[in-house]
């Protein structure tokens, strides 16, 4: 049985593996390293099974040029290979939107897969006028889940993530 849970110190290196074994080049653990040695305001959760981590989600601060407004970012999400498509994502995502929502979180951008994210709440991040700070970036797959949308500047503006986030893109 998979147990969902907020990472703890120990986990470090298992979430850094865990992040080469799913991803292809590094980047994604690297990054992880990178924010959990930078980042104080990260949430970061594991998915268990039989003591061994299986899966991991990430969100940190995003805000929104031209007010004081800020969210939180996801990414990246991984879950071990062997693990994968067996709905370890989708408790991972479930468990830390809603982690989010009752922090009052007010939205959670995404950059990910425009299939995979919907389902969770996710739209067009456009919809609202929120653009992603890198050029490039298709509209479909830059989505935003809002819980409190007075939060939200009406005018939108741009969504800027941590500069760590600057080598990975």
């Amino acid at each position: 049985m998979i147990e969902i849970r907020k990472e703890e110190q120990s986990d470090s290196g298992a979430i850094h593996q865990l992040n080469m074994a799913a991803f292809d080049n590094g980047l994604e653990a690297d990054l992880v390293d990178k924010l959990s040695n930078s980042c104080k305001d990260y949430l970061s959760f594991v998915a268990v099974e039989d003591g061994s981590i299986v899966g991991h989600i990430l969100f940190t601060p995003v805000t929104v040029d031209c007010c004081s407004t800020a969210g939180m970012g996801l990414a990246p999400m991984a879950v071990l290979p062997s693990y994968q498509r067996k709905g370890i994502g989708y408790e991972l995502v479930r468990y830390g939107l809603e982690f989010l929502r009752k922090a009052v979180c007010p939205f959670v951008i995404v950059l990910g897969h425009p299939e995979y994210y919907p389902r969770f709440g996710f739209e067009l991040a456009s919809t609202y006028q929120l653009i992603c700070q890198w050029e490039g970036v298709p509209d479909n797959a830059f989505m935003v889940v809002i819980f409190d949308k007075v939060a939200l500047p009406e005018s939108g503006g741009i969504v800027r993530y941590l500069d760590e986030f600057n080598e990975a893109m």
